[in-house]
């Protein structure tokens, strides 16, 4: 008769193991892992899409490693079903299932929005890289939204000092926000592109590309003015404690970008 095969239980757990250096870590986990998500759009549908996952805990100074599978065993038990809601909950899971005190999960994804042309009204879909960072800290979860929106910026100086013209370029704004009550993605969105030299369209006929030219012209823009501008309209909404802002400029006459960062957190000033 063969002998019967080991129990599971019966494996060493190596990772659990003893460590002898005494040196906590501050993040262990997994990076780029991708899982089909779910999120609710402003218009009551849904849209499917994949998200990129990274996934860490605190290590202790006195054990060898963390158990990775389990990060993947919380995505899985989410099947497919991942949305905003379930995501702060996966960050409480994650701590309480790895023994750990504090967690990180960043779920970054491609989000669409239905766009009309400005004067021909023709439909088309922008696409925006949307991120939530949420993280664990003695037991208290905060969830943060980040957004990349492009835009067109045109430059001030340029505009000033030519003749003929003035040189403009795709701008990156990313916001990301630390929100009091709930705050659907495409107000981030719209706030952000209302404040550009113009926003961009997916889609544009000749008297739309006439328009968004003219626009932008009428509208110049320096990074400084961007970010400064954004965060004059965060200021304005009470449904958004804290922010930061960042402009990143593509320069169309430069071998670099012009780039402005700032940063606000309302519930300091109290």
């Amino acid at each position: 008769m063969s002998r019967p095969a080991k129990l599971t239980t019966e494996i060493p757990d190596t990772q659990n193991s003893r460590d002898t250096r005494h040196i906590p870590i501050e993040k262990v986990g997994i990076k780029d892992i991708k899982h089909p998500v779910v999120i609710g759009d402003r218009n009551g549908g849904e849209q499917h899409t994949i998200a990129r996952f990274n996934m860490y805990v605190n290590l202790p100074h006195n054990f060898k490693g963390t158990h990775m599978s389990r990060f993947v065993e919380i995505l899985n038990q989410h099947e497919y079903e991942i949305t905003v809601k379930s995501f702060k909950t996966m960050i409480e899971e994650m701590t309480s299932l790895l023994n750990a005190q504090s967690g990180h999960i960043e779920m970054t994804f491609t989000y669409f929005m239905t766009k009309s042309a400005p004067v021909s009204g023709v439909k088309s879909l922008m696409d925006y890289e949307v991120s939530f960072l949420g993280q664990i800290k003695g037991n208290k979860p905060t969830v943060l939204v980040k957004v990349v929106v492009p835009v067109t910026s045109l430059c001030p100086c340029s505009k000033n000092i030519a003749d003929y013209g003035a040189h403009n370029q795709r701008s990156h704004i990313t916001v990301t926000v630390r929100t009091r009550t709930f705050l659907w993605v495409e107000e981030l969105i719209e706030t952000v592109e209302k404040v550009a030299s113009c926003e961009l369209y997916g889609l544009l006929k000749r008297p739309d590309e006439k328009y968004v030219t003219e626009k932008a012209y009428d509208n110049p823009k320096f990074v400084e003015d961007i970010v400064r501008d954004v965060a004059v309209e965060f200021n304005k909404d009470d449904r958004i404690a804290a922010y930061v802002v960042e402009s990143e400029n593509f320069e169309s006459i430069h071998n670099h970008s012009a780039y402005a960062m700032l940063m606000h957190d309302k519930d300091a000033d109290k």
